[in-house]
């Protein structure tokens, strides 16, 4: 972890470059490779995503209910199958699984990008492509996670394992805050200058997703070099060479302590697949709620949080602020304190630039708000945690994931406060800061599960299945994804505190029980 009393060592090229320095001091130089190639690959996926539902409805007419069903099937089995991917990658080596799964994946957004009306072969299309995406996300996500984790192995580097995860997961939702934008901006082009239809529209900004898999397998294979000691492949008549290759550093198990590891694992599996199904709401019943509930026009201050480069703005200034506070040197500090002032001065000349007529807002550009949260608050868990580290008092990973289901409990409590009394006649009515206050709710309770989940499952997981193990926790992400569909088939159908309030209760009673086993799980930390 990254404690606050670190020190830049100079002035660097400039303050978010000293500052990520700092952030990325001491890390090997494979975890930029592997970062940067994620965040290409998550930018095409949350692309596709931030629009899929509203394509569902738009071109092919479907109902909440049958959108929010199709969706949380997808959204199952891509985070399922990489169980499969990570039995096949302990057998024959990382590498091989995850440049297969790029292609793969390059092939299902192709096919999806193919406007071929609302017809039975644009289904047949549509559902080939999302088999195609599902295969090749199985092939890729969960072993390149494993390759993150096996670059920290040595003794000397397994106390940066958690940070590494920070940062790995901060560079997924760079891809992740701009997607959303880019969706919009991409169909808005296609309408109103190509003069396609609205339907149409959609398969240019899935599109998209071919171009961000490309730059993706580019920076994977230029790069390699500084990952090559984890992609190690298995030699013809010994499955455990990769096992054995990349985990020479650990000790071997005794089976009771393989099946206590396992177990473990298992039950921090069975807990997050509540948080998967809170939290993968903002394809779902969210983006209804901002498409139908939300307000469509926002003016003045209101609308600057829409605008991607005022969130870059913000996000550059809290790094600045790190910098300003961390930096050794007047100078160093002098470049912190003069690009806080020019991004201040760059919101301030954004404000007084606004339309006085307005903005308009489209659902979809509500889910920007989680990445650029993400991006913005990596740091700031980071200082936490490391500050608490150096005081003895970081929490373990397992209480972090139990503390993430809390407040991602809390997150839906915003909503039950924001529909109070709300009916479906109240269209279009309610404030968008409702929903831009659960995001950022709902992105604490993931910096404190997701990259720390991801973490601990890298650092507990037997050697000869870490792979599978990975790919566990997948599967209880999918498990997660299948459930999102619930309160899909409740809307419309209950109130909305109701629906709200279920999601509540499952993150409550999933942290309860998490804290019940913690001394279980702490055992094998």
């Amino acid at each position: 972890m990254l404690p606050l009393s670190r020190r830049g060592r100079g002035p660097g090229g400039g303050a978010i470059l000293l500052y990520l320095s700092i952030m990325f001091e001491g890390q090997p130089k494979g975890l930029y490779a592997l970062s940067l190639a994620n965040t290409g690959e998550r930018f095409g996926y949350y692309t596709m995503l931030a629009v899929f539902v509203l394509f569902l409805q738009d071109n092919f007419g479907w109902a909440a209910g049958m959108a929010g069903a199709v969706y949380s099937g997808f959204l199952a089995f891509v985070y399922f199958l990489p169980l499969f991917g990570g039995m096949l990658a302990d057998k024959i080596g990382y590498n091989k699984c995850v440049t297969t799964g790029i292609l793969v994946m390059f092939l299902g957004y192709a096919l999806l990008s193919i406007p071929a009306g609302n017809g039975i072969v644009a289904m047949t299309l549509m559902f080939a492509a999302l088999v195609m995406v599902c295969l090749g996300t199985s092939l890729f996500k969960g072993n390149l996670q494993v390759m993150v984790g096996d670059l920290y192995n040595a003794p000397e580097m397994q106390s940066k394992r958690d940070s590494a995860f920070s940062i790995f997961y901060m560079a997924i939702n760079i891809g992740a805050l701009f997607a959303p934008t880019a969706a919009v901006k991409i169909m808005d082009y296609a309408q109103h200058t190509l003069g396609v239809s609205k339907a149409d529209s959609y398969h240019y900004a899935f599109g998209v997703a071919c171009i961000s898999l490309i730059v993706s397998i580019a920076i994977y294979y230029a790069a390699r070099s500084t990952y090559q000691q984890v992609t190690a492949q298995p030699v013809a008549g010994d499955s455990d060479k990769v096992s054995k290759s990349t985990d020479s550093s650990e000790a071997e198990l005794s089976k009771s302590e393989v099946k206590e590891r396992v177990v473990a694992l298992c039950l921090v599996f069975a807990v997050v697949i509540f948080f998967w199904m809170a939290f993968h709401q903002n394809g779902l019943t969210l983006t209804l709620f901002a498409n139908e509930y939300t307000q469509k026009h926002v003016s003045g201050l209101g609308s600057m949080p829409f605008d991607v480069i005022n969130l870059l703005l913000c996000i550059f200034i809290i790094y600045a602020l790190f910098s300003l506070f961390q930096s050794k040197t007047a100078q160093a500090k002098v470049i912190s304190a003069c690009v806080i002032v020019a991004c201040l001065g760059g919101l301030a000349y954004k404000y007084l630039s606004l339309d006085p007529a307005g903005t308009d807002i489209e659902a979809p550009i509500f889910q920007q708000f989680n990445p650029c949260f993400v991006v913005g608050l990596t740091p700031v868990s980071m200082a936490l945690f490391g500050w608490l580290a150096s005081k003895g008092k970081e929490p373990s990973a397992p209480r972090k994931i139990g503390l993430g289901m809390l407040v991602a409990g809390l997150g839906y409590v915003v909503m039950i406060l924001a529909s109070l009394g709300v009916t479906p006649a109240d269209q279009n009515t309610v404030s968008p800061n409702w929903l831009i206050s659960t995001y950022l709710v709902l992105t604490f309770g993931e910096l404190l599960l997701s990259p720390m989940g991801i973490s601990f499952v890298s650092k507990v997981a037997p050697p000869k299945l870490k792979g599978t193990m990975m790919g566990g926790w997948f599967v209880a992400t999918a498990l997660g994804n299948f459930l999102v569909s619930i309160p899909g088939f409740l809307w419309g159908k209950v109130p909305l505190v109701a629906v709200w309030g279920v999601l509540v209760a499952l993150c409550l009673v999933s942290f309860i029980f998490i804290f019940s086993i913690m001394k279980k799980l702490e055992k094998v930390c």
